[in-house]
């Protein structure tokens, strides 16, 4: 069963990172907007715990370990929801895990495990659920989890801000790709949340790295660097997403959670337009720098 287009009413909706925090807020709104939901998170008794809170409101659920950081097992994933509803409408790729240091104290190690989860994670949900996408007519979107780090970044989370960025280059080059075949994307921008995304992360991480570990200074520190995102700038993920499903049915590319942070990314608006005036005044009467390709 699917409702018509652009009413998320009888859908499928598949939600990564769904046992705990912000992907648990977007499986209870896509199952109170009617919609079938597969939770999917790496601790199965989580998901297994939001699953079974949706089924006891009336949902259609199904419950699901992956760990987006191999590739067999978001294949095999992406194959139990096509077993179970055959493909899904809406993808939350929704997975991230955080690593705190300063540049120079990040190893090797901790770039790899960071750029491994948060991008190649992200890039194995889309390129493992997109085929089952693709075979399902009418309204379909994916939304991918960046950061309003990409916006205001602070120090002691360079790895962590460097995946968010490049999940925001990967999201609006599939948005372009996937725009003639009516498959949309939004990016959604979080900020401070009531969550146990640190707790998580570090559960997450392989035992082959050593334990995760966040000194009292990094947090610190980067408290003091977000100026323009005070500390008490913290909601709830179900207060940080209230309204996201209609904006996904709308088609927005973008979705800012909450945040005072404005008066940064107007900064770097500016700064960009004096690079562009700078460019311009700089070739300006010399015709054959502005061909394409040159």
């Amino acid at each position: 069963m699917t409702g018509a287009d652009g009413d998320p009413a009888g859908r499928v909706a598949v939600v990564t990172g769904a046992g705990s925090g912000l992907g648990a807020a977007m499986a209870r709104q896509c199952a109170d907007a009617g919609m079938a939901v597969a939770a999917l998170d790496i601790d199965e008794p989580r998901a297994r715990e939001t699953a079974a809170a949706l089924e006891s409101l009336g949902a259609r659920t199904l419950a699901v370990r992956v760990d987006v950081g191999d590739a067999a097992s978001t294949r095999d994933a992406a194959q139990r929801v096509d077993d179970w509803s055959g493909g899904c409408d809406l993808l939350f790729a929704n997975v991230g895990v955080q690593q705190f240091g300063a540049i120079d104290r990040l190893t090797e190690s901790d770039w790899a495990w960071v750029i491994g989860v948060n991008v190649l994670g992200t890039v194995r949900t889309v390129t493992s659920f997109l085929p089952g996408m693709r075979a399902r007519a009418g309204w379909r979107h994916i939304v991918m989890t960046a950061s309003a780090g990409v916006f205001t970044p602070t120090v002691r989370l360079g790895a962590y801000t460097t995946s968010k960025f490049a999940v925001v280059g990967f999201a609006e080059t599939l948005r372009a790709e996937l725009a003639d075949e009516g498959i949309g994307v939004t990016i959604v921008f979080p900020a401070g949340m009531a969550t146990r995304h640190l707790e998580s992360s570090a559960l997450a991480r392989p035992e082959t790295l050593g334990p995760s570990v966040t000194r009292p200074d990094d947090i610190e520190a980067m408290l003091t660097s977000r100026a323009s995102s005070p500390a008490d700038d913290v909601v709830t993920p179900e207060e940080a997403i209230a309204g996201l499903l209609p904006d996904l049915v709308a088609g927005e590319p973008y979705f800012l959670t909450h945040g005072a942070y404005r008066p940064d990314y107007r900064a770097r608006q500016a700064a960009l337009d004096r690079a562009f005036d700078g460019m311009e005044a700089r070739t300006a009467g010399t015709p054959e720098r502005n061909r394409p390709g040159v």
